[in-house]
Formats: C-alpha cells, structure tokens, sequence
C-alpha cells in the first residue's frame, strides 16, 4: 500500500494524460491492488509510502503518453490518528516587564554550589573597594557665593531646585540648583540674617526673613526687575529676630527673640506671644506633622515645647549645655533632632523627655546646624569643626564626612528635598552642594546596571561585620587637626569614664548608679 500525507485530494496532469487521487481524510492509505488494477505497468511492490511530489514522479514516469486514468474511485483506509500534548510556555509569564532580558533557571541547591559564600565575600570587598575608589561627594559651589558668611538656609518644598540663603551682611539670594546660578539678590536686611523660611499656603509662593535689626520680611521669590527688591509686608518687633518658621496650612509663621511671638500674616503685630523664661531664644520650629506643635531653644540651654491649640507651653527639658539648632523628624512628628553645644546631635521623642532616644557623635567643636533628610531616615549635621557630617538615625556614629581646604566654619546645612543632595553654608560665604552618597552618580542607569547595584549593596550589607570589608568602608581621610582632636577626645573620653567607674567601685552598693550619656546630659525637666 502507499501513504500519502498531507493532501485530501492529489492531481496531475500533462498534455497526454492525468492522474486525479480523490481522498476522504487528509491522511489516508491507497491500497495497491486497486493500483495496479488502473496502473498495470505501476511497480506496487516496492511502494512504502511516499510524498506527493514523489508519487506524481513514480507514476508518471510509468505510464504512457496514450493512456488517460482516473483513479477517484479507488477505495482508500483511514489510519487512525495519535494525540501528542505537548508542553508550551510563554516567556511573558517569567520574564520582567518591560525588558528584553530573559530569566535563566538555576538550581540553588548549596550542594552544587560548595564556594557560594567565598565568592560573595570576594564580590563584597571588590564592591566595597570600588565604592571608595569612586567616592566623590563634593559637586560645585553656587555661584560666586555672599560677600559675607552664610548663617541661614531655606529649601523650597514645591520646587525641587530652588533654595535661598542669608549672608551677614544682610543680603538674601535665591538660586537655581540646576544651574547652579543665583536667580534674585536682594539688600534684605541691614544685620545678619539670622532666619529663612519659604511658604506657599494658598498657592503663593513667598518667602519670609528675619535678621538682628528687627524687622522680618516676606518677599516674592517670583519677582523680577525693581519689584523683587520690594518686600511684599514688613513685620516690626521689639527686638532682634534670631529665627522665623512657617505654619504648614495657615498664614500664620512663628518667630524667637526673648519670646515667641505668633503673626498673622495679613496684620502688623503678633496675635499671640508665649514666653516660659527670660532668656534669648536661639531658634523656633514648627512640627510640619502635628503643625499646632512648635519647639523653641534657648540660651538658658532649655528646650520648650508650645501648643497653639492652648496657647501655653507644654513641657521644658534644661540640658548641659546650650542647643544651636533643632530640626523634626518629618516621618516621625513626635521626634525631634537638638544640636548641641557638647559636639553631640541628641534625638528626643517629645513625649518622653527624660532620656534622649540616640545620641549621634563624632564632631569635635559644636554643632551649629542639623537636618533630617525627606525620609527621616538621615541627618546632616555642620559644625564649627569645619566638618559636614551624615548620620543614620539609629545609629550613633557618622557614616560619612564631608570637607573641603577652604571650607570653614559651617552654620546652616539642608538635605534636597529629593534626598540625593546636601547643601551647605559656611562663614566663607560660600554655598556648596554635596552628594548625598558619595559614589553615587545621577546618571539614567539601564536595568542591568540597576540589578547590579542592587546585588553589591545586599552584598555589601550581608558581609559588612566582616573585618577588612569594614575597615574600607569606614576609613576616611580627615584633615590632621580635625583627626588630632577626635585622638584627644577619645583619651578624655576614656579617661572620664575610668574616674566615673572607680567612683562607682569605691562607694556604697547602690549609692552611684551608673548614669547612661543619653540620660546624664538632660539636668531638669518640667
């Protein structure tokens, strides 16, 4: 017999005769004896099964230009067909969106892979290596800087690239991060700018400063020409103005003198005025969070804390020494960052005064200025050591340092409200901008590249107790008198320590307790 796949009907034909094969099914069996009966000069005997080009040929080449055959009628057999399942998966379901990269099945079976942790630690220390080697966290200056020193900093939280800064000699500039260029320059005030604040309550952008010739004023960063040098209102005081902060949702702003005083912005005097001590007030924040909370230090080394609902102060804490500036944690509302006279930042949870929450150290002179990053997550302290240093905010040391040769005392610093940068001012008149990871670069990275930080930095975090891995990572090169300071506090340190233990050890059990540093620096509370 012979099979023939694949057609349901065959035909031939040719100017001297033709051959037409009628099947039912599309795979079906000629029997030869009816072949041979049409064909008889057909060799049947040695057909298995051929193709239909195949056929034509044999049975073409075995007939004779006379003869004319039709072959329709011969019975044929239906061969019973096989179901075959087979297995077919689309890579949609397994692959990542978006991409063209295709997931490679493996086996994570330890036994296959016996040197899996030599490997990653190798990986881990040659990512750590190049982390160091890359590092380089200082951008550019803004423009050619103030005459004077910057003592004040203010971000805008509607513009990702617009800041401003307040000199000594009373001058005001807004800048364009972008650029790097200053955007408006203005004769603010005639004494030291001691506060900046930006507002946008009702969709208007404005931005209030204060100095130490008692005025504050709101001005139009949107401004140009004659106008922008205009303030838009002028608030008098009694006094010099030493800080000013905006309410997040009404047209009220607070500042410090020896009082607190509360303004509307549409009335020339202070609607309410709160005061617990007699001392100048250093600094006043409002809670962005809780925003009828607002927290003020004084030069009594007192941190008080206000309730615009009552119109009272709630709570007071006397520490060691004076604070210099303090900053709320915008994901956390009850907590709250306090830089300290002592080299120390002290986070306090305004609920529970007694004990500060973490104590972040490392500078060695004061800290003048602190800031949480948009995710409270970091901070960024600026000191009078000349130094900007970045902390995380449960851990109490530094994880990274930031100085320059000719950058000198810092007193205002800010976090980007994107978190990838750092501002700073300092008493050179110079504002510079900073990485906020010193490697990273802001460059559109592929997936690839993407996938792969992201595996160093697991890497990176697995393998850190590790000691070479933790060595490189922490090491830094300090300027020499910053690094001789830090070797001399540690010995006063130490030796302060050894004294408080052997008092300890020599007096009666129960007398001297030991006295944690997060509770020893807090005096008084009321």
């Amino acid at each position: 017999m012979i099979e023939l796949y694949g057609y349901s009907t065959l035909s031939y034909s040719s100017k001297s005769f033709s051959i037409t094969l009628t099947l039912n099914l599309s795979f079906g069996t000629l029997f030869l004896p009816s072949l041979s009966a049409a064909l008889p000069h057909f060799p049947c005997s040695t057909l298995t099964s051929y193709t239909l080009r195949e056929f034509l040929r044999l049975v073409t080449g075995n007939l004779s230009p006379s003869n004319h055959i039709d072959i329709s009628a011969v019975p044929t057999r239906t061969v019973p067909s096989m179901k075959v399942k087979a297995l077919s998966r689309s890579s949609l379901t397994y692959s990542p969106a978006g991409t063209n990269a295709t997931v490679q099945p493996r086996n994570l079976d330890p036994e296959i892979h016996p040197f899996e942790r030599a490997r990653e630690y190798t990986r881990a220390l040659n990512a750590t290596k190049l982390e160091r080697m890359f590092a380089a966290p200082f951008i550019a200056q803004l423009g050619i800087g103030h005459i004077d020193g910057v003592y004040s900093l203010a971000k805008d939280i509607r513009a990702l690239d617009r800041i401003a800064s307040g000199s000594g000699d009373g001058e005001v500039k807004i800048w364009d991060l972008a650029d790097r260029k200053e955007i408006l320059t203005v004769k603010a005030h005639e004494g030291i700018v001691k506060g900046l604040c930006f507002t946008s309550v009702g969709g208007d952008d404005r931005l209030l400063s204060c100095a130490s010739d008692r005025t504050v004023k709101l001005w139009d960063p949107q401004g140009a020409g004659v106008s922008s040098n205009v303030p838009t209102a002028t608030y008098l005081g009694p006094g010099a103005f030493n800080g000013v902060s905006h309410h997040r949702v009404d047209h009220t702003f607070a500042t410090a003198s020896s009082m607190i005083d509360i303004w509307d912005t549409s009335r020339s005097k202070p609607i309410t005025t709160l005061q617990w001590g007699a001392d100048t007030i250093n600094t006043v924040k409002f809670n962005q969070s809780e925003t009828s909370i607002l927290a003020s230090a004084g030069s009594d080394r007192t941190l008080i804390f206000y309730d615009l609902r009552t119109s009272s102060p709630t709570a007071k804490v006397v520490t060691r020494l004076r604070t210099n500036a303090i900053c709320w944690n915008p994901m956390e509302p009850f907590n709250l960052a306090a830089a300290s006279e002592d080299h120390n930042t002290y986070i306090f949870d305004m609920r529970k005064l007694n004990r500060a929450l973490n104590v972040l150290k490392d500078h060695v002179a004061a800290v003048m200025d602190v800031d949480y990053s948009p995710t409270g997550e970091e901070l960024v302290t600026g000191s009078y050591d000349r130094t900007v240093r970045i902390y995380r905010a449960r851990e109490g040391h530094s994880r990274d340092i930031y100085h320059t040769k000719r950058m000198q005392r810092i007193f205002s610093v800010a976090f980007t409200t994107d978190t990838r940068y750092i501002l700073s001012g300092s008493d050179d008149g110079n504002v510079r901008l900073w990485r906020a990871e010193a490697s990273q670069r802001s460059h559109v990275r592929s997936a690839r590249e993407r996938t792969k930080l992201e595996y160093d930095n697991a890497l990176k975090e697995r393998y850190k107790h590790m000691p070479e891995i933790r060595r490189i990572a922490k090491h830094r090169h300090v300027p020499k008198p910053i690094k001789k300071a830090g070797e001399i506090k540690r010995v006063e340190e130490a030796s302060l320590k050894r004294k408080e233990e052997n008092r300890r050890r020599h007096s009666k059990k129960g007398q001297a307790r030991r006295i944690p540093q997060r509770e020893a620096m807090v005096i008084a509370q009321e």
